[in-house]
């Protein structure tokens, strides 16, 4: 019995002796010993590990932008583990793990922003609304560190606008990183200025539009040098100034479009644009007697009143002269109602058939108060014709014209 017992104590002499040659890591004993938890963006970040000199363990790290693996600083029974600028200047949780098998150390750091913005990103859209309390625009900001970082939750923005004779200031706090605010169209059309504040940090200015609502119901009216049917002098057509039901004139260059419905139902129609409120148009005067309605519209939008012109006949007859076996045909003088001759330009048309077929068709305008047709043999044989001759809606008829 203790040959045995000394048996054993020899046995455990000689492994504690052979213990006492090699150098073992208790990778257990490996314990953080950096004690904070929360940075500040831009501030150098090192997590310290006690208990190991082993180089070959790696710190993984994971944020919003990317992993990494760092290799540690190794000192006196230390690995220090320092992270990179491009994740200690961003904002935000960092996960890390160290990558050891018999160690299953991980956490987690926080990096807060700065505390001082030096930007202000500022967006404003659209940038023009309609007046009448219904349409709005959004004002977005983003105050950021020098490392491009919002800063906190519920950071105070203030918010200025001046329109007409008003200024306002209001206070808005950062959510979910940005700070916005709807802001609702006046009743009045004008320009909206807009600029933003935060811990002493200014924006540029901004600058909403705030345009005129659609326009209502106006009234039109017409102005003519007069009322004869000359085809030659215009009746201009003129709007009342064209406002929205809050008062606020339209936009400059709104379409508007006057249509004129003739006598026998077929619509003519001549177009205008507002200048401060007010669209102009004109239309030629008929060239025979005639009757007009005409009504105006902002297509989609409103209309005007009805307006009745009555345009007199001017030229009460005419004069056909046939020559040259028949071949030249002069038309006129054509006499206006001051017994003038028309102003150039008055249409005659000329009509030639046989057996019912219209031969040739020919429309010329007056000159010095004549018109002139000249029938070629190459194109119209000899033969007997009807010849109709149309000038200021008056229709003459010539039978049996031998050419």
């Amino acid at each position: 019995m203790m040959k045995l017992n000394y048996f054993l104590y020899g046995l455990l002499w000689c492994i504690s002796s052979s213990t006492n040659n090699i150098s073992v890591i208790n990778n257990d004993s490996i314990r953080l010993k950096t004690e904070q938890q929360n940075f500040t963006a831009g501030t150098t970040i090192v997590l310290t590990f006690s208990g190991s000199e082993d180089a070959s363990i790696r710190l993984y790290c994971s944020n919003s932008y990317g992993t990494t693996l760092l290799n540690p600083k190794v000192t006196t029974n230390e690995l220090q583990y320092i992270l990179p600028a491009h994740i200690s200047n961003k904002a935000g949780v960092v996960q890390w793990k160290l990558l050891n098998n018999a160690s299953s150390l991980s956490g987690i750091v926080h990096i807060v922003p700065q505390e001082q913005p030096v930007s202000l990103e500022t967006y404003v859209g659209p940038p023009s609304i309609e007046a009448g309390k219904t349409d709005y625009t959004m004002l977005v900001t983003i105050p950021t560190d020098t490392f491009d970082n919002p800063l906190p939750e519920n950071t105070k923005v203030t918010l200025r606008r001046q329109f007409l004779s008003s200024e306002q200031q209001d206070t808005i706090k950062t959510s979910n990183l940005i700070a916005y605010q709807n802001m609702y169209a006046p009743i009045k059309s004008g320009r909206m200025l807009l600029a933003t504040e935060c811990l002493n940090l200014n924006s540029k200015e901004y600058t909403v539009e705030i345009m005129p609502a659609i326009a209502t119901d106006f009234e039109i009216f017409s102005k003519r040098s007069h009322e004869y049917a000359d085809g030659n002098q215009l009746t201009t057509f003129t709007t009342s100034i064209l406002k929205d039901k809050y008062g606020n004139t339209v936009s400059d260059g709104t379409y508007v479009e006057f249509i004129i419905k003739n006598a026998h139902g077929n619509l003519l129609k001549t177009v205008g644009m507002t200048i401060d409120g007010v669209a102009t148009a004109q239309m030629m005067h008929p060239d025979h007697e005639e009757t007009w309605k005409i009504k105006a519209y902002v297509t989609g939008i409103s209309e005007s009143n009805t307006l009745s012109l009555t345009y007199k006949q001017v030229v009460k007859d005419f004069t056909v002269s046939f020559s040259k076996n028949n071949r030249n045909i002069e038309v006129g003088p054509l006499q206006s109602f001051m017994k003038q001759h028309i102003p150039d330009g008055l249409q005659v048309m000329l009509h030639i058939s046989q057996n019912g077929n219209v031969v040739k068709s020919d429309l010329k305008e007056s000159r010095n108060g004549f018109v002139n047709f000249e029938l070629n043999p190459n194109v119209i044989s000899n033969g007997k014709y009807v010849i109709h001759i149309t000038a200021a809606g008056i229709t003459k008829i010539f039978k049996e014209i031998q050419l």
